[in-house]
């Protein structure tokens, strides 16, 4: 068969799905992989893949560039005319899903994450998307990645339940992430690792670097990742400099190696508002981090509270300092919860195990 993947940036699907396009490729299956060009295309052609371009803007809304887009992918569907087309991100699955009624093509949406879209305050965007994704997913075989967000989506009337799929993320390579030895020394370093958006729990987690600096003189706190000026929900230049002046955090930036980030801290943080399913979260689990998370979708699914992290509610940054304290205060506890969130992964997030269920679905 000729498979198409889609999504709406090339070092997404480098990081998230070169290992399905892999699998499908060794299953005897012809993958093309589209996306608009970025930093690696380059590298999933050097992986031996068929990679198109197509340009998308993430965040345009103008009326008229859309359906031009949505034209321009529709001639590329009827010239390609793939088999199965597997859409990941909103715009992918929205205008790839309409695209696909025209070339006779089988659809699979994932839903990897509602985005600012669902998140955000503007309503007028929400019930536009709500409309599309209602239009989009008709008989279409969509993908979910945790249990909320598959219940939103029957409850808007967006999909019915015989074409939901539930795999729980894309799949994490228990080699490159393995166990890490806790840092030596008694300057703990707490991470909170993703982009630089509001959603993440940015502000929370800013907030409670703050308050534990009495307590916890020693302790370091630390943003790594960047910030997305496309996203509406960015944290501005002007608040990173303020609290790095405050001298309550380290502003990193963004890391290619996060197994060397993992290395360094010994508390991951992640006080996410909501997630498909957290990949940092897993990673860190993997690599034997405990792990402090907000009570949410796509963040409660990997952690059990008291054996490999624990939970504070969303939103709350006075909660968020109270777990952090509490795990701040059993360094003894660190391998120990480290140890049962790897094992947590490998016995439900492993790459083998994900990409058997994915493929699973082709050959439905």
């Amino acid at each position: 068969m000729k498979i198409l993947l889609f999504a709406n940036t090339d070092w997404y699907l480098y990081n998230f799905r070169l290992p399905l396009a892999q699998a499908l490729r060794q299953a005897g299956h012809t993958v093309i992989l589209l996306s608009p060009p970025g930093t690696h295309a380059l590298k999933l052609q050097q992986a031996g893949f068929e990679w198109r371009r197509f340009d998308l803007q993430r965040n345009r809304l103008n009326p008229l560039g859309e359906l031009l887009s949505l034209w321009q992918l529709i001639q590329l569907y009827r010239q390609l005319r793939p088999n199965i087309a597997h859409h990941f991100t909103i715009k992918p699955v929205l205008y790839g899903s309409l695209a696909a009624r025209f070339s006779g093509t089988r659809v699979i949406n994932a839903i990897t994450g509602l985005g600012h879209v669902f998140t955000g305050k503007n309503q007028l965007l929400r019930l536009t998307a709500v409309s599309l994704y209602r239009l989009a997913l008709q008989k279409t075989i969509v993908i979910f990645q945790n249990e909320a967000d598959r219940a939103l989506f029957l409850r808007l009337r967006l999909t019915n339940f015989p074409q939901t799929r539930l795999i729980p993320g894309s799949g994490i390579d228990l080699a490159r992430f393995s166990p890490l030895p806790l840092p030596a020394g008694d300057a703990p370093l707490v991470v909170l690792p993703g982009r630089l958006l509001k959603a993440k729990g940015v502000e929370e987690f800013v907030g409670a670097a703050q308050r534990l600096r009495g307590s916890h003189p020693r302790a370091r706190f630390a943003l790594v990742g960047e910030t997305d000026f496309s996203n509406p929900d960015s944290i501005s230049p002007a608040a990173l400099d303020a609290w790095q002046k405050d001298g309550a955090l380290e502003v990193w930036g963004w890391r290619e190696n996060m197994r060397d980030v993992y290395a360094q801290a010994s508390i991951v943080c992640l006080p996410s508002y909501r997630e498909g399913l957290s990949r940092t979260l897993l990673e860190a689990a993997a690599s034997a981090r405990p792990i402090v998370t907000s009570d949410a979708p796509g963040c409660r699914e990997i952690v059990r509270p008291g054996e490999n992290g624990l939970l504070a509610p969303v939103g709350d940054s006075d909660a968020l300092a109270a777990a952090l304290d509490e795990l701040l205060r059993q360094p003894e506890n660190w391998q120990k919860f480290g140890l049962a969130g790897r094992r947590r992964v490998a016995e439900n997030f492993s790459l083998e195990k994900i990409l058997a269920q994915t493929l699973d679905v082709y050959e439905e």
